[in-house]
């Protein structure tokens, strides 16, 4: 049980998170000038429409919106995906969501630590996209176990940060000294490490297989490969780019522009050039690291869900090496299939949404039998799009493969094993479309107890 100078799980994210941006600003300087044309643009996106900034108000999402981010990193063994999770949950993260991005042709299954709580996402909703390798995939066994000796020898962790990570566990939180000290060990895991662990040729060998592999395998740490912010307006933040100098991959990734967004649209600054030293003293040069953006909608449900991954692959076998504009122009058109208003939405069943009461309704009591389009046709209840918090393994691949260089599409076939993902993690991960529906419930049945309403059958 915590004792009252412990310092909450919200805060020790908020502090990681920000200590984790101003040390990616300093290793990649023009992830800063990125973050100055997100507040540009939302600052502006904001202005133009009130109705969005009265949206994200009642939602509880206009203050976090400065601090939203998501990182992404990948682990090549299951002892650090494990202590991964226990270093996340200092930090009142969970795992939530499995994400088979072999499908893509990228050899790795994935989960995002989060906050699952809704006051915690509303204090700071960061976001962690964690891959495993997986080393099966290999084909050579000779570089199958070569890769597996070369992740054997190295601890990804400081041995402080271990001892923080049991101390919490034991006492059930940290002081305020013993967080600083959790912050600044726990960094030294996603910083940047110039030297590679391994020989040129050993190096080469991994690129070949996929780039992605090497980047895993043959450094001391996972690095924090980039971090996002949270754009109101990808597309105009797209636009901009080449004029603050910096080049934007070649089509903004997931669903098209709505006047309703939907889960999650995604694009990024191509990945850095970075020079290296390999064992020998050889020098060499390694791309992994890059900045990314992202605009989020709605969560869909599994009844949405099933059209909108419909209507991406029909897109999809049309926009093969299209330019943005063009790419766009084809998933406009095929997602016009999808009704684009929140209320034909949820009409539909196709998003979630959160029920609150209205002035009206904090007034109203006794209700009565009724149903949920009544009261809102009374103005006694008010229905919001539930924010999607999570990610698309289509697009988590469309990114990771924009920054791997040419040739680096893989030929892995989709091999889903959540059951082995959860082994190496040693807990399941949450669906998140059951934490979607749960707020959902939850929020409606708040509502109607409010107004001593209840549902006609």
């Amino acid at each position: 049980m915590q004792t009252p100078n412990m310092v909450s799980s919200d805060t020790i994210r908020t502090r990681f998170s920000s200590a984790m941006s101003a040390m990616y600003q300093a290793e990649v300087p023009q992830y800063g000038t990125l973050l100055e044309l997100v507040v540009e643009v939302n600052r502006e996106t904001l202005e133009h429409s009130p109705t969005l900034r009265r949206r994200l108000q009642a939602q509880g999402e206009l203050d976090r919106l400065d601090v939203e981010r998501h990182g992404a990193i990948r682990v090549g063994t299951a002892d650090e995906l494990a202590t991964l999770a226990r270093l996340f949950a200092v930090m009142g993260m969970m795992p939530v969501g499995y994400y088979d991005l072999s499908e893509a042709g990228v050899p790795v299954h994935s989960t995002a630590f989060r906050p699952v709580e809704d006051e915690a996402l509303s204090r700071n909703p960061f976001r962690v996209f964690t891959s495993l390798l997986r080393l099966e995939l290999i084909e050579s066994e000779s570089l199958r176990q070569r890769a597996a000796d070369i992740l054997a020898k190295r601890d990804i962790f400081t041995p402080k940060v271990r001892e923080l990570i049991a101390l919490f566990e034991a006492q059930g939180g940290l002081d305020d000294a013993q967080t600083d000290q959790f912050v600044e060990q726990a960094l030294e895991t996603f910083r940047w490490h110039q030297d590679a662990t391994v020989d040129l040729a050993t190096y080469q060998a991994l690129c070949d297989e996929h780039r992605l592999i090497a980047d895993v395998v043959c450094f001391r740490g996972p690095h924090i490969n980039h971090l996002t912010p949270r754009t109101l307006d990808i597309d105009e933040t797209q636009r901009r780019m080449p004029d603050k100098g910096i080049s934007p991959k070649a089509v903004i990734e997931g669903p098209p522009r709505r006047q309703s967004p939907i889960l999650l649209r995604q694009t990024s600054f191509k990945a850095l050039e970075e020079r290296i030293r390999f064992e020998g003293d050889t020098a060499g040069t390694h791309t992994a690291r890059f900045g990314e953006i992202e605009q989020r909608g709605m969560a869909l449900t599994p009844k949405g869900r099933a059209r909108y991954d419909e209507l991406l692959r029909q897109a999809r076998s049309q926009t093969a090496g299209l330019d943005n504009e063009a790419h766009q122009r084809v998933l406009e058109e095929v997602f016009s299939a999808l009704p684009d208003s929140d209320e034909a939405m949820r009409r539909e069943g196709l998003a979630y949404f959160h029920y609150h009461l209205t002035e009206a309704g904090n007034s109203a009591r006794a209700v009565g039998k009724t149903d949920v389009q009544t009261l809102i046709a009374q103005g006694l209840i008010e229905a919001q799009p539930i924010t999607y918090e999570d990610f698309l393994p289509v697009s988590a691949a469309g990114i990771f493969q924009s920054n791997l260089g040419e040739g680096q599409q893989g030929t892995y076939r989709a091999n889903a094993n959540r059951e082995a993902f959860e082994e190496a993690l040693g807990a399941p991960v949450t669906s998140e479309l059951a934490l979607y529906a749960e707020r959902e419930r939850a929020s409606l049945a708040f509502a109607l107890e409010r107004l001593g309403a209840r549902l006609a059958e």
